[in-house]
Order: structure tokens, then C-alpha cells, then sequence
């Protein structure tokens, strides 16, 4: 033991604390993590605070106490743990044990009493003890040698403290409370009595005993109703000696360890290190891993190659190598813009390069020129029987391309081989895969470059700190490599689809971006003013509908407006309790008041015009007059893709204004566009998957899959289906391909949850091998953890077996859906390597210029049209054999609207 307090920590009271004062915060698998973010915080300031000290941390044990046998009604009004509060137990014991500190539960007492006791001995023995809790019934063990924290609040408790508090000393709390009573653990207390009138009847009179032996002293005192305070006393006389006991913490529990033996021991490093990946406590992790050695630390060896002799020798190793990891450095973030700083390169672990060809701060070093490197290592960067691995490979591929290299060899890419393996289980890049893979902590651009509107640019850093940075790189990319590959290659699915969908996607992806779209400037700034007025006529509406004029885009104002003046009904609430504004609850208001619908309109065409008609124009690069995106290989979950700057994904498809957008996409002179798209892929592979009869005879006879739904489950002929039924059916058909419930489907067609539930039934009455897909799925996904597509791609799903309800839920409709929107997501990134290999092959001038959901897009020249109207749709088709035959539709036109 040390001269420094005691410090006991009641674990139970900051596990409840912690976990509703923090937000719920989830790791990227969906387990919860805040209260154990906040425990771990709080044990964390203890240990600051108080580094001298040595810490027990204590906790309530499973099961009842001896109070439970008292009074049956203690704590009885508690609600349960909650699951997710429940399943955050076992970690945080996990993480107190492998921080060193005694973790201590004794069955049929409360964690009070055991530090009651504990506090009670080491005052005894003269040793100094700090409880930290934010329980005021600890307030009794308060003496000249135990103080009370809570970190929770920055409060301490002395003696004088409590007095200061409370009103009374700490030898008067127990009394306190059996006068008062105490709601929070159900202690019933004297009914009648408060807090005033506790205080002044310990202070005047002095104890719970005093009271009783002398009542007549009550009805003197000062205090409001004294004259009836006797009688009400005696009335509930029982009660409050119970509640006495209730109240009163057990300073003689029987332990294991005494106070002097509850000292500090050593952490267990690897064990916080594994626990805080898992959790995804990230700058833990990095804190960690800054703090010591790695238990088998790789040893560096950077060079920085200035002169020609030093690019010699490491062409050498380039040469010999089986494998070569390559990045680059450059000015910017966009592919179409970066000029390249230097290179970087690893072919062993621990050893790299890093090639500087255009530092530009003031005292750089002679560097050898961008030609001469760039010229020395084109024949081994296009040399396509030499593998090369990158983080991000594309990107760097977009970059040397600029400078007229191909490259080739382009075998693996670690955030892909990350993506593969466990595609929801992290974030891909190299900072995240190295903390969780390596367990290293990786320099980031900001601590080099600073932030804001002063960082650097990566040619305007030190060479020496840019050497290591941009080595660091290329070795923590072969180091992934080397411990990620092999669990691609042992899962033959993974191996598959890495090798024959993700790596040939990889360079047909960077040559889609960089070839761009065309787009129509003129056309875009018209459809920019035409919506500008049409916002300005919804917004003067609404105005005149509220009768006020207000801030359409402030969700304060218009919950005023709508709940307030309008009194509108609340349809839902935001976490601090005030009416939500969000787009579901408008489109539920919508169907009965006006505001609410055009509130709607407004945000649609408000949001087009910021994020495409006003932006388009200027994202069209400079040198090309083109757009070009950044599609996305390793964010959705499912495999499908997505882009950005622009997102083309998001472009409305159903709506005028939207088609107006698609309408601004245009073919270049001797050109047309030629848009292809799968119809109804997700439900033909519902289809086969499930192998029902009824749906799989609705496509093979070609009918309206839709129509042919809604006239099995309303009972009708196919020719006597109304529009309502089909739109019904329409609902259904996606609806369970979501895995919707009968309260999603009665919510979206506005009909009750008992009629939503019988259009469910009869589906699958009609259906029931969709039925009995459903339920194998789901079966299989809870026994094996995850979900595959019928290509291989799989997907981890670790709330397949939560004992919290609705996460469980959330991972059986993802079972569900998951293995057809991935291998829709399969079939189309198999049908853009199949095609782009024809084109080539063919040595056609026609490209792909964009993949949007379930549509290819190719720019064709005029004579090359009829080949490609005639291939085109028979090789999607082709990219894939069901028991269902998939359906391509494709369209020519000037523009992207008319193609499709």
C-alpha cells in the first residue's frame, strides 16, 4: 500500500450513471459501447487524479440481497436492465481486469456494503479512503479518514460536506433516510415527510430513536403541521425503523481481500489493446500503442533516395521482388488534379522508400526529376507479370496515368482485401486496418501537415518527415497484405469474388472515372433558375399557409409553426423531446394537410438545386469538360457500389425535375448515349433463391411480375387488376425483399396492420416457397454468423443473435436481403468486366461513362451503335445463369433521359 488514498469505485452506480448520461453509442458491428466508454473514462480520470493510489472497483453481484428478504417491494419498481445496457457488463469487467485493478462482486449484498466494509476496515487500520460514486446514501460512511467524489459531477464530499448537503452529519444520514425515504431504491420512508422537515427533526431532537422516546418534543419544534408530526410518526413506526434498516449499509460483510491487499497491478497491455479494438475505442488504441513497444515490434529501415546510384539499387529489389507495394504522394485528393510529389515502395516488411521528385519548401534537397524516376520505373509499374499491392490502389493508378503510365500487375489492394473478408466490420482504410490488423498506431497527414486553412501541401513538408510518412505507407500496405491475403485465399467464396469481381473491377473503375461524363452547362444553369423561382413560389406559399413568414430550412421555426400554431398532431419526437420535423414525419402529416406536402416539394427541389444544378457547372474539370466521379468499392456493405463528387446514385429517376438533371448528361457530337438496366433484378433472384413455383412461372411467361402478385394475393384475374392492387403488390414484393414487417407495409400503403399483415399471408399462401426461403435464411444466418451471395461475397452479421429484439430483427431482414441486393451487386460488376473486355477485344471507341444502381451508361459513336445496341443487353444478361432468365432493357438517345 502507499501513503496516498484508498480509492473504491462503485462500478454499479457509474455503470447506471454512465449509460444515460452518454449517448448510445454502437461500434461498427452494432454492440453497444457507452456506458463502457463512460465507466472506462471514469476510471481513467481516477487513476489521473490519483496516481499514486491503488483502485478496487466493485459491483453488484447477480441475484438478490439480504434486503430483497426484508421487504419484498425494495427496488421492485425498478424496470429491468436493459439488454444493451446488459450486454456491456461482461466488457466492462473485461477491460477493469486487464487495466490491473481488483474487480470485486459478493453474492446476496449490494456493491454499498461491500465498500461499506472495505471503507470501514482501512479506516480502522488508519488509511485514507476516497469512495467515488454518485450514490448520496454512501454519504454515511463520511468520516475524518473517507471522503466521497463523483467524477461524474467534479463534486467531493467531506464531513462538512455532507453537513453542507444534506443538513445533517453523517452519522444522521441513515436516519435521514428512513424519515425521508428513498424513491430511487423504493425505501418508504415516514409518508409526509420531507426533506425540510427530516433535517429539522434530527436537528432538533437528534436520532431516529430519540424521536420515538420522546414524541412529545416533535410537536414543540418549529417546524409547519409540528402538532400532527407525533401522531404521524407513531402511525408509521414499523415503517421507518424498516426503512432504518433498509438504508443502512453493512460495514461487517465477510471478504476475501482486506483493504492492504487490494493493490495496483500490472496492466495486461495486450489484452486493452485487443479489447479496445474491438470495441473500437480508437483513440485508446492509438494512446496505447503511442505508450509502449508492440510485444514483437517490426524493425524499420526508411530510405529516402535522392540520387541516381540509390534508385539503381532499389530497381534491383523491384526486379527480384515477388511483390512490390506502391503508393504515391500528391498535391490533391482528386484524381484528375494531383500532380505527383514522390513515390513510395516496399518489397520486404520493416523496409521501404520513398522517392521525392517535387518538394518544393525553401532548402529542399536536390531531388532527381519526375522524368528520369518516372522513366526508370515505367517498365516495371506496366509490366503486368509483376504483382503490385496499394492501399487504394485506383487512386495511384488514376495519378500515374496522368503521366502517361499503365499500370499493370494490379493483383491486390489491402482496403478490397479488407472489404472482402469482413465488409461491415470496420472502415477500410489504412489507418483503421492498421490499429486493428497490426495493432499500430500510423502517422496521419495532420500531425505532419497541420489542419485547417494552414496545412500544407504534402510538397511543402520537411523531407525528413514526409520520407517517414510516405514510407510508413507503402510498408504498412505490405504488412496488411501479408496478414490479410491468406484469410482471402483460405475461404474459396472470398478468394473468388476478390479475384474474379473486385481486383478486374479495380482498373475499369479508374478508367470509367477518368474518361467522365459530359454534361450540358447552359442546360443545368437554366434548370438552376427555373427551380430558384419555383422554391421562391413554394416558400411565399408557405408563408401565406402558415400566416407568418419564416425560416423554411430551421426546424425550430417550423416545429413552431406546424405543432405549435397550427397544431398539427406530433407524429414522433427527436431525443431532447421536441416534435420531430424529419421527412418521414412530413410525408405522414402530408397525406392530410397541405404545409406539410409542400414543406416537402420545397426540401426535394431545394436539395436539387444545391447538390446538382447548382453544383454540376462547377465540378467540370478544366482540362477535359468533363465530370468525372469517385465510385466506391468498399462502402456498402452489400458489394453494391456507390460515388461521390458527383453522386450519381442519387439523381431522382421518378420525378420531372429529375429527369430534367438526366437530361443535362449528354452524348458528344457523333455520339449517343446507350443506357442498359436489369429489370427487376432483386426479384428474379428472389425468385431463384427461393425457388418458389408461382413466382418463378410468373417471369418465365414474361408477365408483369407485379400485376401477376397482386391478382394471386386479391384473388382476381391478371386483365382485372386495378391500379391499386398492382401498386399494393408492387409494395409487397420489395417490401419482403427488405424483410418489411406488417407495420412497415400497413405504414407505407396507409391501411391498418391487421389488413397489412393478411395481404402478407395470402403472399406467402401464393408463395410459400418465398415463405420458406425467408425462414431458412434466417435459420442459417443465426447457426453460421453470416450470409452469402450465390457468387460467394459474404457478409458478417453479428447481431444475428443479440438478445436486444430489435437489433436481431434489423440483422434478419438484412439475412434476408443482403444475398439478393449482393448478388444483383455481383451480377452488374461482372457484366462491366464482360463488357469493358469485349469493347477492347473489339477495339470499339464506345466507353462506359457510368454504372447507376442496376444501369450501365456507354458513350458510342454513331457507328459502332448497332454492335453495341445488339451485344450489350445479351452480355448483362449473360453475366450471370438463374433458374430465372434475367431481363435487360436499353435505350439510345442524345441525352442520359432519353436513353433510359
Amino acid at each position: 500500500m502507499t501513503d496516498s488514498p484508498l480509492v473504491l469505485v462503485d462500478g454499479s452506480s457509474y455503470l447506471y450513471r454512465a449509460y444515460h448520461a452518454l449517448p448510445p453509442l454502437t461500434n461498427s458491428k452494432g454492440q453497444p459501447t457507452g456506458a463502457v466508454k463512460g465507466v472506462i473514462s471514469m476510471l481513467k480520470r481516477l487513476e489521473a487524479d490519483y496516481p499514486q493510489s491503488d483502485v478496487a472497483v466493485v459491483f453488484d453481484a447477480k441475484g438478490k440481497t439480504f434486503r430483497d428478504e426484508l421487504y419484498a417491494e425494495y427496488k421492485s419498481h425498478r424496470p429491468p436492465m436493459p439488454d444493451d445496457l446488459r450486454q456491456q457488463i461482461q466488457p466492462i469487467h473485461d477491460l477493469v481486469q486487464a487495466m490491473g485493478l481488483p474487480l470485486i462482486t459478493v453474492e446476496g449484498v449490494e456493491a454499498d456494503d461491500v465498500i461499506g466494509t472495505l471503507a470501514a476496515q482501512a479506516s480502522e487500520q488508519g488509511m485514507s479512503v476516497v469512495i467515488s460514486t454518485g450514490d448520496k446514501d454512501m454519504a454515511q460512511l463520511v468520516n475524518d479518514r473517507v471522503n466521497i467524489v463523483n467524477t461524474m459531477n467534479n463534486t467531493e464530499w467531506s464531513r462538512q460536506g455532507v453537513i453542507d448537503k444534506f443538513g445533517v452529519p453523517p452519522e444522521q444520514i441513515i436516519d435521514y433516510l428512513a424519515l425521508l425515504g428513498d424513491k430511487s431504491d423504493n425505501i418508504p420512508g415516514v409518508p409526509g415527510i420531507g426533506e425540510k422537515t427530516a433535517v429539522a427533526l434530527l436537528q432538533g431532537v437528534g436520532s431516529l430513536d430519540a424521536l420515538y422516546a420522546a414524541p412529545e418534543k416533535v410537536a414543540e419544534l418549529p417546524v409547519r403541521g409540528a402538532k400532527k408530526l407525533p401522531e404521524k410518526l407513531l402511525q408509521h413506526r414499523d415503517q421507518a425503523y424498516l426503512s432504518q434498516t433498509l438504508a443502512t449499509i453493512k460495514c461487517d460483510v465477510a471478504l476475501e481481500l482486506g483493504p492492504d491487499q487490494l493493490g495496483r497491478q500490472e496492466s495486461d497491455r495486450d489484452g486493452l489493446l485487443a479489447l479496445y479494438q474491438e470495441l473500437e475505442f480508437k483513440s485508446w488504441t492509438e494512446e496505447l500503442l503511442a505508450g509502449g513497444a508492440q510485444a514483437e515490434p517490426v524493425v524499420r529501415s526508411y530510405q529516402t533516395v535522392l540520387t541516381e546510384d540509390g534508385l539503381a539499387q532499389w530497381l534491383e529489389k523491384l526486379h527480384a521482388a515477388d511483390v512490390i507495394a506502391f503508393d504515391t504522394e500528391t498535391t490533391s485528393l482528386n484524381y484528375m488534379q494531383a500532380e505527383l510529389v514522390g513515390l513510395s515502395l516496399a518489397v520486404i516488411p520493416g523496409e521501404a522508400a520513398y522517392i521525392p521528385v517535387a518538394h518544393d519548401y525553401l532548402g529542399a534537397p536536390e531531388q532527381l526529376s519526375r522524368d528520369y524516376v518516372l522513366a526508370q520505373l515505367k517498365p516495371i509499374l506496366e509490366d503486368a507479370g509483376k504483382a503490385k499491392v496499394g492501399q487504394n490502389l485506383k487512386y495511384d493508378m488514376s495519378v500515374v496515368a496522368r503521366y502517361g503510365i499503365a499500370l499493370q500487375g494490379v493483383r491486390f489492394d489491402t482496403m478490397l482485401e479488407s472489404y472482402v473478408v469482413d465488409a461491415a466490420g470496420s472502415r477500410h482504410d489504412m489507418d483503421t486496418l492498421a490499429l486493428k490488423y497490426l495493432g499500430e498506431k500510423t502517422i496521419h497527414f495532420e500531425e505532419i501537415a497541420g489542419k485547417g486553412a494552414g496545412q500544407l501541401m504534402f510538397s511543402q513538408i520537411e523531407l525528413e518527415q514526409a520520407a517517414h510518412y510516405a514510407a510508413e505507407d507503402a510498408d504498412i500496405t505490405l504488412r496488411l497484405h501479408e496478414t490479410l491475403w491468406p484469410k482471402v485465399a483460405a475461404e474459396p467464396g472470398l478468394k473468388k469474388v476478390f479475384e474474379t469481381i473486385e481486383m478486374p473491377l479495380l482498373p475499369l473503375l479508374s478508367k470509367i472515372e477518368r474518361d467522365g461524363a459530359l454534361v450540358d452547362v447552359t442546360l443545368l444553369n437554366g434548370q438552376s433558375q427555373r427551380l430558384g423561382q419555383r422554391i421562391a413560389e413554394l416558400e411565399a406559399e408557405a408563408h401565406e399557409l402558415a400566416g407568418e413568414p419564416f425560416n423554411l430550412a430551421s426546424p425550430k421555426q417550423l416545429g413552431e409553426i406546424l405543432f405549435e400554431k397550427l397544431q398539427l398532431p406530433v407524429i414522433k419526437k427527436t431525443a431532447k423531446r421536441v416534435p420531430s420535423t424529419r421527412e418521414e414525419v412530413l410525408q405522414e402529416l402530408a397525406l392530410d394537410y397541405p404545409l406539410p406536402k409542400l414543406l416537402l416539394e420545397h426540401r426535394s427541389l431545394a436539395k436539387l438545386k444545391s447538390t446538382y444544378t447548382d453544383k454540376l457547372p462547377t465540378m467540370v474539370n478544366p482540362e477535359t469538360g468533363r465530370i468525372h466521379t469517385s465510385y466506391h468499392q468498399a462502402v456498402a456493405a452489400t458489394g453494391r457500389l456507390s460515388s461521390s463528387d458527383p453522386n450519381l446514385q442519387n439523381i431522382p429517376i421518378r420525378t420531372e425535375e429529375g429527369r430534367r438533371i438526366r437530361q443535362a448528361f449528354v452524348a458528344p457530337p457523333g455520339c449517343k448515349l446507350v443506357a442498359a438496366d436489369y429489370s427487376q433484378i432483386e426479384l428474379r433472384i428472389m425468385a431463384h433463391l427461393s425457388g418458389d413455383q408461382g413466382l418463378c412461372d410468373a417471369f418465365a411467361q414474361g408477365l408483369d411480375v407485379h400485376r401477376a402478385t397482386a391478382a394471386e394475393v386479391f384473388g382476381t384475374s391478371v386483365a382485372d387488376v386495378t391500379p391499386e392492387q398492382r401498386r399494393n403488390a408492387k409494395a409487397i414484393n420489395f417490401g419482403l425483399i427488405y424483410g418489411m414487417s406488417a407495420f412497415g407495409l400497413a405504414r407505407q400503403l396507409n391501411i391498418g396492420r391487421n389488413q397489412a399483415q393478411e395481404y402478407i399471408d395470402l403472399y406467402f399462401s401464393r408463395y410459400p416457397g418465398v415463405q420458406g426461403y425467408m425462414e431458412n435464411i434466417r435459420s442459417s444466418a443465426a447457426e453460421r454468423g453470416y450470409v452469402e451471395t450465390l457468387f460467394g461475397r459474404r457478409l458478417n452479421l453479428p447481431e444475428i443473435n443479440a438478445s436486444n429484439g430489435m437489433r436481431r430483427q434489423a440483422a434478419e431482414r438484412t439475412a434476408i436481403n443482403a444475398p439478393m441486393q449482393g448478388t444483383a451487386a455481383d451480377i452488374i460488376k461482372l457484366a462491366m468486366i464482360a463488357v469493358n473486355d469485349w469493347l477492347e477485344q473489339e477495339g470499339l471507341q464506345a466507353k462506359m461513362i457510368m454504372q447507376v444502381h442496376d444501369e450501365l451508361v456507354l458513350e458510342v459513336p454513331e457507328q459502332e451503335l448497332a454492335a453495341v445496341t445488339e451485344q450489350l443487353p445479351q452480355m448483362m444478361v449473360d453475366a450471370a445463369t438463374l433458374d430465372i432468365p434475367l431481363l435487360v432493357d436499353a435505350g439510345v438517345g442524345d441525352n442520359w433521359d432519353q436513353a433510359h
